[in-house]
């Protein structure tokens, strides 16, 4: 059985995808790259925001076009795991609907007679491993998922009701993933959760990221190590001084604050003040003065007034993050605050954030001019031509940041690294050539 796997959302859905892709060939299936040559189609679904969920159904509609007699068609993921009454109902053409906990049941679903069209479990204690992944992407650059779920309960997420409460890994199981990649050729472990500095909490244990991190330096072919989703009241003075001690660890954290206004994190119910958030920045960029600070807003939130934007909008301009992603707020049902007052339109929240957009591109440029000069070394991602190559420096994740777009004298392999001399400065991007 050839079955073909679509990915859409964030990394720890890739990383769900894999799982599932090694589930089924353990079962004996074959993992088809192209949908034209599958017996069955499997979407893993975003239900996190509304435009995510309209991809997601999309998706699902185009390979429901191409399923032909005997082939199947099952939907995984959030969407699924949120909807699956409601899109078996509306999507005939779907043979079952997976939830998040359920990817151990694929192998009855796509070889044998199981007849459910709705298996959505919730979630259960402890985190449940899955046995290994098949890699998808590029083997160089790979992300752990150290968590599952959230206990957070921002008032604008869905995500706790998705994917269930917060449950951390063993740190045995992450240390042996990593070694397997390692061993497989990867070079940067991208750390994710939902939450990433509430590791191990939910165990009873506090400073157990620190030790994570620091036996994660210890694999042997593991260069760097980049932390994602790490919530600002998590973190601590023991997290700082290993991401000081640790020449493995990129001097980069993603932290995503959302506002900086008090009235309004209080309404997201978010742990941080805006005292806390500069102070937070301030401690970071004077024990780390390299430090890259990576942060991601919501505009638009209930009950944003112009001053709260205004309020929002300076800090932008004050703090000079190095990395930024702004959204307009999106109405998630079943969330508190879906049902608060003071709903902002559409087109104020879309305007909002394109203004916030607009400043971090003249703050991005002007960061980027100042690196004119230096050199970095830079992790070697494609080769665009016989003499000029693509990649990212310690301050930029995969995908979402920045670029280094660099000639070579001599010839590069993806997956390798470079020393880059930093020639000109772009919005979002920067140029250079390899030194030797």
């Amino acid at each position: 059985m050839k079955v073909f796997i679509q990915t859409l959302g964030c990394e720890k859905n890739t990383v769900d995808s894999e799982n599932a892709a090694k589930i089924l060939t353990d079962a004996g299936c074959t993992i088809a790259q192209d949908p034209q040559d599958a017996d069955c189609f499997i979407v893993n679904t975003c239900g996190f925001i509304h435009d995510a969920k309209q991809q997601s159904i999309e998706a699902i509609f185009d390979l429901s076009r191409i399923k032909t007699e005997g082939k199947k068609l099952i939907v995984t993921g959030c969407l699924s795991q949120r909807y699956a009454k409601e899109l078996s109902a509306e999507m005939p053409e779907v043979d079952a609907f997976l939830g998040v906990n359920d990817y151990l049941k694929l192998p009855e679903i796509v070889l044998g007679n199981r007849t459910e069209r709705t298996l959505c479990s919730l979630a259960g204690k402890p985190y449940e491993e899955l046995g290994g992944r098949v890699l998808s992407t590029v083997p160089w650059s790979r992300s752990i998922k150290i968590a599952e779920g959230c206990s957070n309960i921002c008032s604008y997420c869905a995500i706790p009701f998705i994917r269930g409460k917060y449950r951390s890994r063993q740190p045995e199981a992450i240390i042996n993933e990593a070694q397997k990649l390692a061993e497989e050729g990867c070079k940067e472990i991208v750390i994710i959760a939902q939450d990433v500095t509430f590791y191990g909490r939910d165990l009873g244990l506090k400073e157990v990221l620190p030790k994570l991190l620091k036996d994660l330096c210890r694999i042997e072919g593991i260069e760097w190590i980049r932390l994602m989703y790490c919530y600002e009241d998590e973190i601590t003075e023991g997290l700082i001084q290993t991401i000081k001690d640790e020449p493995k660890i990129c001097h980069y954290l993603d932290i995503p604050i959302q506002h900086c206004s008090g009235r309004i994190l209080k309404a997201m119910n978010r742990k941080s003040t805006p005292e806390s958030i500069w102070s937070t920045i301030t401690n970071l960029r004077k024990q780390i003065p390299d430090i890259a600070i990576r942060t991601t807003l919501i505009t638009g939130f209930p009950g944003e007034t112009k001053e709260d934007f205004k309020e929002l909008y300076d800090f932008v301009k004050e703090a000079g993050f190095d990395r930024l992603g702004a959204f307009a707020y999106s109405k998630e049902e079943g969330t508190k605050a879906a049902e608060m007052p003071g709903q902002v339109r559409k087109d104020v929240k879309e305007r909002r954030r394109d203004r916030i957009m607009e400043l971090q591109r003249e703050i991005s440029l002007r960061h980027n001019q100042a690196l004119v000069g230096r050199t970095f070394k830079v992790l070697v991602e494609a080769q665009d031509d016989e003499n000029t190559y693509t990649g990212r420096t310690f301050m930029d994740a995969p995908e979402i940041d920045n670029s280094v777009i660099f000639t070579s004298k001599k010839a590069l392999q993806p997956g390798s690294f470079a020393q880059v001399r930093i020639t000109d400065a772009f919005d979002y991007d920067i140029s250079g050539e390899a030194v030797f």
